[in-house]
C-alpha cells in the first residue's frame, strides 16, 4: 500500500468525506439548445439555396455544408441529452427521450435530402426540446 493511500485512509477515518452533487458537469449557462437550432437553421438555408440554384458546383458545395451542419446539429443535441438532462428531467417530461431520438433521426434524414420540410420538422423538434430545457432552468 502506498504512502498516499495510507494518508488518504487516515484522513477519511478522521472525518467523513463530504458528498457533493451538481445537476450538470459545468456551471449553469454552458448548455443551450440554441446551438442545435442555429445549425439546423443553416441546414434549412443550404436546402433552400440548393433548390434555388442551377449551378451544379454550387449544389455540391451546398450539399457538403448541409451534411456538416446536420452532423453538428446531432452533436449539439447529444451534448444536451447526455450532459445536461438528468433522470429527474425525464421523470418530469416523459416524452424527452422520444423527442431527442426523433430530432437526431431527423437531423440524420436531413443529410440525405434537400426537402425543406425535413428541416422544418427538425427545427420544430428542437423547439420542443428547448421548451423543456427552459422549463428545467426555472
Amino acid at each position: 500500500m502506498s504512502l498516499l493511500t495510507r494518508i488518504n485512509i487516515l484522513l477519511d477515518s478522521l472525518d467523513t468525506p463530504l458528498n457533493v452533487s451538481a445537476h450538470c458537469d459545468l456551471p449553469c449557462g454552458v448548455y443551450d439548445p440554441a446551438q442545435a437550432r442555429i445549425e439546423a437553421q443553416s441546414v434549412k438555408a443550404c436546402m433552400e439555396k440548393y433548390n434555388a440554384s442551377e449551378d451544379a458546383d454550387f449544389k455540391v458545395r451546398a450539399t457538403l455544408i448541409k451534411e456538416e451542419r446536420s452532423e453538428l446539429t446531432k452533436h449539439h443535441l447529444w451534448v444536451l441529452w447526455t450532459d445536461y438532462f438528468k433522470p429527474a428531467h425525464l421523470e418530469a417530461h416523459p416524452n424527452l427521450h422520444e423527442l431527442f431520438w426523433s430530432a437526431t433521426k431527423t437531423a440524420g434524414e436531413a443529410k440525405k435530402t434537400n426537402d425543406v420540410a425535413v428541416a422544418d420538422k427538425l427545427l420544430s423538434e428542437i423547439d420542443a426540446i428547448a421548451e423543456i430545457f427552459w422549463a428545467t432552468k426555472k
